[in-house]
């Protein structure tokens, strides 16, 4: 997987979407520890079946789902939305799985999302400290300690657990370890499957992430009351 493709030797489209779904079943087997997919069943058909496409993106084009085979409520899309955060907050609802950008309409951007089954474990609110463009994966001291092979660093690409996009969450400047990324498990939107971040489709992330600067609050629902 060190021969991925980069922007100045793409291959040909039918190539490049074969090359992106072989690299996406394969990813499907390689455990990793943050941010992960854990152990299971991936859908009986043939994962490729879920792609279409590919959307021009640097340096790895991002293979575009088809949103027919996501339950209709978490596709992207815009909503009526009454709450009383400020417009530009995020808010992660776990027990419905969905992702709200607040809008200055009283409208919000909804995304489907994967969250971990225990949910967020940090209360209050966290706000997004920086950003990464097909962002590399590096596991956490407890991580190595617990499972020594674990690679140190996994460069950016189609295989890597963070996707195409990541936004990396802190609070009182400091990183709590938890991301809104994209995932390579298109069929795990809506499901409790990954270790605690936010996942969601690599063509939502990447539109989230033009959407929201640094800074952005965050906050996360479950039972319908915030966590704080």
């Amino acid at each position: 997987m060190t021969h991925l493709m980069n922007a100045d030797r793409s291959p040909a489209p039918s190539r490049r979407i074969a090359l992106s779904r072989a690299l996406l079943a394969l990813a499907v087997i390689v455990p990793m520890a943050a941010c992960q997919t854990r152990t299971m069943q991936v859908a009986q058909d043939d994962d490729s079946a879920w792609y279409i496409g590919s959307k021009p993106d640097k340096p790895f084009d991002i293979p575009l789902v088809d949103t027919q085979r996501l339950d209709p409520k978490f596709r992207r899309q815009q909503v009526s939305y009454n709450g009383p955060e400020q417009p530009g907050t995020i808010v992660v609802d776990i027990d419905k799985r969905q992702l709200m950008l607040v809008q200055a309409d009283g409208t919000a951007m909804q995304y489907g999302v994967g969250v971990g089954k225990a949910g967020f474990s940090w209360k209050g609110e966290a706000r997004i400290g920086r950003k990464g463009v097909w962002p590399n994966w590096s596991p956490t001291t407890t991580m190595v300690s617990l499972n020594p092979d674990l690679p140190r660093v996994r460069k950016g690409g189609l295989d890597n657990p963070l996707g195409a996009r990541a936004l990396y969450l802190y609070q009182d400047n400091r990183d709590i370890l938890f991301r809104i990324h994209g995932t390579n498990e298109p069929w795990s939107i809506g499901e409790q499957l990954s270790s605690g971040c936010v996942r969601m489709l690599n063509e939502d992330i990447a539109d989230l992430y033009e959407r929201v600067p640094v800074g952005t609050r965050v906050l996360v629902k479950r039972n319908g009351k915030y966590r704080v």
